[in-house]
């Protein structure tokens, strides 16, 4: 699996350790750092989570791992580029579970909420987890799909870029 990390300026710590413990559980992997190394006061969380957001878009990773101080910025807009799902879990029940029932392909974290242990952990159970496909986590996920369809083409309809 490839699988990409970013981080804004309060996230970048928490994303150097998740890098180096996620690397080591899970060797087969291909870990991707799409920037956020804490140097920058304006590394701000909209700019890594659409760069992170449009690697997930464009399959250059499968899914991804995204962290802001609370992760409540990022996932709001990582969420808005089409085909991500991104979700903000700090527990692993929520990251198994966005995967299986909701087909999540984007972690979120708040680094400023969660220590290094349960954030590995809840990181484990994301990229351990498969969706499910059972008939009606699919037609949950149509839904979305469609209202995510129709944002777009409403927008377009309207002029405004998609």
């Amino acid at each position: 699996m490839r699988i990409g990390f970013a981080a804004d300026h309060a996230g970048a710590a928490l994303k150097a350790e998740l890098l180096r413990r996620v690397a080591a559980a899970r060797a087969g992997d291909s870990l991707v750092d799409l920037g956020g190394d804490g140097s920058d006061p304006n590394d701000d969380y909209p700019d890594v989570a659409q760069r992170l957001a449009n690697a997930v878009r464009d399959s250059e990773v499968d899914r991804g791992i995204l962290i802001c101080g609370s992760g409540v910025g990022a996932s709001i807009a990582a969420n808005k580029v089409r085909g991500v799902r991104a979700g903000l879990c700090h527990d692993t029940y929520s990251a198994h579970q966005g995967v299986e029932h909701d087909d999540m392909n984007v972690l979120t974290l708040g680094a400023r909420v969660i220590g290094a242990e349960p954030a590995l952990e809840c990181a484990l159970a994301f990229l351990g987890a498969t969706f499910s496909g059972e008939a009606r986590h699919r037609r949950r996920l149509d839904k979305v799909l469609a209202i995510e369809r129709a944002t777009i083409e409403d927008g377009a309809s309207k002029g405004v870029p998609g």
